[in-house]
Formats: structure tokens, C-alpha cells, sequence
């Protein structure tokens, strides 16, 4: 295969339009495989290091080839930036007339006809949200696209956004009065008339299931379609892949009631009394799960006589008040929309309760306030590759964070890709000079129950060293909560803690203020890009082994034993390595980075396995030697010469 791609050359057409625009090897690589994979109609996999440029180097040959694309990505942050920023950049380059749409979700755009109810209703739980309402109700006035993101004064997390967007279950469809002027049916149409398309792996399987139920309108006539982030894919097919029924979606469908029986059968008193019924059994089912978050198997509900009771009850009640939603279907398509929502969550409630596990595994979790009700393939390979069949034969999949030590056995085995091309290129950063690992000495065993203390200890002594400037990411909430404690009022630099704010806003202020510490699970272990000084450490608490008590893990575990495999070297390991990966993919982010990784977990050097860890790491420099640390941040030229003590151990 030609590794070279010339357009991405230094007298390229991408350089003459981005300042400062240096030629990677590692991107012209990137870029010619995915070229040769469109001209074949080829499968391909690749990871490709932070830095390397793999927008840049998908972008330019899906462009180039003339045909119609669709790009995936992980995050609707991710979805804007490559729309509004990375795109132009490339269509300018190419000077090709490319038309190009951006398509979000339903719950990313204004519902003209769910703002009319909730204005209609005027029940609002704050004076906040009698203020965000207002706010809406003129920026609805002047939109163009509809997108919330275009209303920065409201808050993502404003209670309102969810009673004036809509859900495939709520909406109205063609019998909406606003139909013609939906923002949704609107990017849906651009969409289809675009030569490429920007959504997120959300919107790609809910067009894939769409298809196979012979629906689907993104897919058909779609020639390539580009996965970025690709490691996040499996995951998300094992939802849409699944069932769910949970409490929110039966408490909207009990509001929704309500509100259009005032709007459409005023007189029928027997409806809302139906709701209220069911309303008192969701808050019932709830409450005899018992108190604090769980996520356990479905044997902890079907060996509890309280909890089953409550669930039946639920069943009947909810199929009174779907008999009462299609005696007063005619009266409205508010109401007949509810009719149609309460028979599909029916139905999904009913093969929770009645059906043998078998391929699936049926499981619940419960918040403070609510529950959830699941059942989740144990593989998802099967209905991928089904759905593969009547797709497009060009996929490119593609992530910092795919490989384990070299090898993409474990996410192409994940998705049924085995026959697939793969690629790993490495990032173009200078880890070696720019970086150092420290793993102290010392270290209790990631059970004791002293473990999280012995982190913060060692944290306060390094963030001397970095002057604040810090990510200490966890793998647990309760550890979390603790470290926030223990650190509390006892170091010189600002506290910030997942769970005080939205993401984005400690995000803003982490980078604003210079020198805070922030600590966060799993949501900042990936999608966070903070580049220069600002953060200079990460530290990592443990090994972010998935918990053997996950109710989904534990059957694909039993599962694999019964297949004669190793579910740990097979299964745990692997999606550990990689997900390890991603948390210390927030270090380095560009080129002039320089900063320190701490990773605590003493099983690194004790366990046997800890080796596959090291090996999927970018190439670092390894200390246990604490002075190594300040002499780092000192920028003292060293060289680490100690050899760590790996003890390879079970």
C-alpha cells in the first residue's frame, strides 16, 4: 500500500490553507488507507495517537472521492467541531462544492408543538424555570435551525429543555400541526440531500434498526460511512441493541397524558384518574427496590415478592391506561401519540417480565428517584453484522484507543469485524521528552480499605511539584467522594468536583483559573481536551477493571466460561487496557505538552498482566523516585535510570 497521500504534503492544498500546517507521516499514512478503502470498498480499522491528525486524514479522501459519506462521531461537541470548524477547512482546501448537513438528535431541537403545550400547562417548579421558558419562547421567534446549542443563555442542563424537545416515543409525526416547519423533519431533509452527513453513533443505530425494519431514511444510497471514536461503538450497540423500560419514560408518558387530555377530552375524567394510578405504582415499584443506587441482576427482583408484586402491578396498570388512551385516541393526535407511546412500553414491559434470558441478560438499576428496567444482548457481533449486510461495503472505524498491545482483536471481535483491515499508528509527540510516569512505591492493594487515603497522600506531594494544575480521575464515585474530602481545605490550589456543576462549566473554569485541581470519574476519562499548562498531571487512582459486580459483566463473564474461554485475558483485560488508555489521552494533547502521569495502582508492577498496560502506552519514560517528579517539572534535564521492580506475579 503507497503510505504516502501528497495531497497532505507541504505544498498541499491543506497547507496552503492552514497556518503553521506541518506534514505528519503518520496522517499521509492515515489518509492513503482510508483512500484505498474507499477505491476497494474495503473495511478498515485504525487507531491513531493523539496528534496524528486523523480528522484532517479522513476528511481529505472522503472528500476527494466524490461519494456520499456519512461521518459518526462520539459526542455532539465532536459533531460541531467537525462541522463547523474542520469541514470548511477542508472543503476550502479541495475547493470541491461539497454539500455538507449536520443531523443531532430529537432531544438537540425545539418542538414548536411540546413549547405550546408546556406554555399552555403553566406549571413551572422554580422561578428559574419560569425565566428559562421566556427565554425560549423568543429565541424560538428567531431560529432558524431549531438547535438548542444555539441558545447559550439557557442552560444544557435546564429542566425545561426536556418538556420542549421531543422523543421518538412523544412525537406526533405527520399528524403534528407543525409538521412542515419541524426542525427535525427540516435536518432530516438536509441531511438527505447532503453529499456528507455529520451525526452520532445514537443516530446511527437508530437509522440501522430503522432499516432493518425497512424505514430507515439516512443509510440507503450512502456510499462510505466514517466511525470516529470508534472504541465508544460496542457499547452503544449493546443498548439499541437491547430493551429498556424505566420509570422517566413511563412518568412522561403519565405527564403527557395529563396534558393532552386538558388539550384534546377535557370530559373524560376516567383518563387522568388512570394516569394518577399508574403515577402511584411507578412511585410504589421504586420505593420497594429499596433505598441507595444499585445495578444488579434480575434474580435480586424475581426473589423479592414486594418488588414482583409491585412490577405486575405496574404490567396491569399500565395496560388499563393504554385501553383508556385508545378509547380517547380519536379525540386528538396528542392523545393518539400517548396511545401508541403506552403500547410500545407495554410491550417491552412485558417481555422484561416473561422472558427466558437465554442470548440476553435481564437486569435493573435504581437512582434515588428512579429505576430502570434492561435487557442487554450478551453479543452484540451477531446484530452488527447483520446490519452490515445491507449496507455500504466501505466503513472506516477509527480511534486514538482500539488497540491492546498492538493487537485489535478485542474491538473487531466486539462488532464481528475479524475480515476487517487494520492499522496502528503511533502518535507523532515526543512522550519521551515531553512526559514521565511515576508509580510510587509503596502502595497498598487496591482493596484495602486505607487505598484512597494512600492516593491523596501521595496526590498532595506531587501537586506541590505541578503547582495544582491537575486531573485525579477515579474509578468510583464513593473514591471520589472521599479524595474530595481528604483534600478539601488541605492543599494551596482551587478544588473543583465532578458533581458540583456541569461538565463544561468546570471545564471552563479548570483551563480559566490556571492551577485547579479537578476531580471527576468516568466522564473526564475521555472527550476532555485541555492542552497547554493548564493541565500537566493526571493521576489515575486504579486500573479501571469494570466492576465484577456489574449485573451485564457477570453473564457475559459466565457466558464466555461456558464456551471453554478466558473472559479476563479475553474480555476484562483488554477493555481495561483501553480504557485506561483514554484517561491517559488527557496528558498530552499537543505538541509543546508537557506534563506528568501517576499511576497509582500498584498491580502494574505485581501483577503479570500489568505489562499489557505498560505496552499499550505511548513510549514514556517510568520512575518510582519521587524526585524525579520535581526535577521534571523543575525542567531538569534527567535520564531515568532505574529499572522498576516488575514482580510478574498472579
Amino acid at each position: 500500500m503507497n503510505s504516502h497521500y501528497v495531497l497532505l504534503d507541504e505544498d498541499g492544498p491543506l497547507a496552503r490553507c492552514v497556518p503553521g500546517f506541518v506534514p505528519r507521516a503518520a496522517q499521509q499514512e492515515m489518509a492513503a488507507a482510508v483512500a484505498e478503502a474507499i477505491d476497494r470498498e474495503d473495511m478498515l480499522i485504525v487507531e491513531a495517537g493523539t496528534g496524528t491528525g486523523k480528522t484532517f486524514a479522513y476528511l481529505m479522501p472522503a472528500l476527494e472521492s466524490g461519494k456520499r459519506v456519512i461521518i459518526s462521531t462520539g459526542t455532539r461537541h465532536l459533531q460541531d467541531q467537525l462541522f463547523n470548524q474542520d469541514l470548511p477547512v477542508v472543503r476550502n482546501a479541495l475547493e470541491i462544492p461539497v454539500q455538507a448537513a449536520l443531523l443531532k438528535g430529537r432531544a438537540n431541537y425545539l418542538c414548536q408543538h411540546r413549547l405550546e403545550v408546556t406554555v399552555a400547562e403553566g406549571q413551572y417548579r422554580s422561578k428559574q424555570q419560569l425565566h428559562d421558558l421566556e427565554l425560549i419562547r423568543v429565541w424560538a421567534g428567531r431560529t432558524h435551525s431549531g438547535d438548542i446549542a444555539g441558545l447559550g443563555e439557557v442552560s444544557e442542563d435546564s429542566a425545561l429543555w426536556p418538556r420542549v424537545t421531543s422523543t421518538v416515543e412523544n412525537c406526533l409525526g405527520q399528524e403534528c400541526g407543525h409538521y412542515q416547519e419541524c426542525y427535525v423533519v427540516k435536518a432530516r431533509r438536509a441531511a438527505m440531500e447532503a453529499d456528507v452527513v455529520v451525526i452520532n453513533h445514537h443516530l446511527l443505530f437508530a437509522d440501522m434498526l430503522l432499516r432493518e425494519e425497512g424505514f430507515g431514511e439516512l443509510l440507503p444510497g450512502v456510499d462510505v460511512i466514517i466511525i470516529d471514536e470508534a472504541h465508544q461503538l460496542p457499547d452503544v450497540a449493546s443498548r439499541f441493541f437491547g430493551i429498556t423500560v424505566s420509570s422517566h419514560q413511563l412518568q412522561e408518558l403519565v405527564h403527557d397524558t395529563r396534558a393532552e387530555h386538558l388539550r384534546e377530552a377535557g370530559d373524560m375524567a376516567d383518563l387522568p384518574e388512570a394516569a394518577q394510578r399508574l403515577e402511584g405504582v411507578i412511585q410504589k415499584s421504586r420505593l420497594a427496590m429499596g433505598r441507595g443506587d444499585r445495578r444488579a441482576p434480575w434474580m435480586e427482583i424475581s426473589e423479592n415478592r414486594e418488588v414482583m408484586e409491585a412490577l405486575l402491578e405496574l404490567q396491569t396498570l399500565l395496560a388499563e391506561l393504554v385501553d383508556w388512551l385508545t378509547l380517547a385516541a380519536e379525540r386528538g393526535k396528542g392523545l393518539d401519540s400517548c396511545r401508541q407511546r403506552g403500547k410500545a412500553l407495554a410491550e417491552r414491559l412485558d417481555l422484561l417480565l416473561e422472558m427466558p434470558a437465554g442470548e440476553y441478560v435481564r437486569w435493573f438499576e435504581s437512582r434515588r428517584r428512579s429505576f430502570r428496567l434492561n435487557l442487554t444482548p450478551l453479543d452484540v457481533a451477531p446484530g452488527f453484522s447483520r446490519s452490515l449486510e445491507t449496507l455500504p461495503d466501505t466503513w472506516v472505524f477509527t480511534s486514538a484507543t482500539l488497540a491492546v498491545s498492538s493487537s485489535f482483536s478485542h474491538f473487531a471481535s466486539r462488532l464481528g469485524l475479524e475480515a476487517a483491515r487494520t492499522l496502528k499508528l503511533d502518535s507523532p509527540f515526543d512522550y519521551q521528552n515531553n512526559a514521565l510516569v511515576y508509580m510510587p512505591a509503596g502502595m497498598p492493594e487496591p482493596g484495602d480499605r486505607h487505598y484512597t487515603r494512600a492516593v491523596v497522600d501521595h496526590a498532595r506531594y506531587i501537586l506541590e511539584a505541578s503547582k495544582g494544575r491537575a486531573f485525579l480521575l477515579f474509578t468510583s464515585h464513593a473514591a471520589l467522594q472521599e479524595a474530595a474530602a481528604l483534600l478539601e481545605d488541605s492543599i494551596d490550589y482551587p478544588l473543583l468536583v465532578q458533581g458540583t456543576g456541569p461538565r463544561s462549566d468546570l471545564l471552563a473554569k479548570f483551563r480559566k483559573l490556571g492551577n485547579a485541581v479537578l476531580l471527576g470519574t468516568s466522564s473526564f476519562w475521555e472527550g476532555v481536551d485541555v492542552r497547554g499548562s493548564a493541565l500537566s498531571c493526571v493521576i489515575i487512582d486504579k486500573l479501571p477493571f469494570a466492576s465484577p459486580g456489574d449485573p451485564v459483566l457477570q453473564a457475559r463473564i459466565d457466558a464466555m466460561r461456558s464456551q471453554g474461554k478466558n473472559p479476563f485475558i479475553e474480555y476484562q483485560l483488554p477493555s481495561a487496557v483501553i480504557a485506561l488508555k483514554q484517561g491517559v489521552g488527557r496528558l498530552i494533547r499537543d505538541i509543546d505538552d508537557r506534563g506528568v502521569l501517576v499511576l497509582c495502582d500498584p498491580r502494574l508492577r505485581s501483577k503479570s498482566y500489568g505489562r499489557v498496560f505498560l505496552d499499550s502506552l505511548p513510549d514514556m519514560r517510568l520512575t518510582q523516585v519521587i524526585d524525579d517528579v520535581h526535577e521534571f517539572y523543575a525542567g531538569v534535564g534527567f535520564t531515568v535510570t532505574q529499572s522498576l521492580d516488575m514482580e510478574h506475579t498472579l
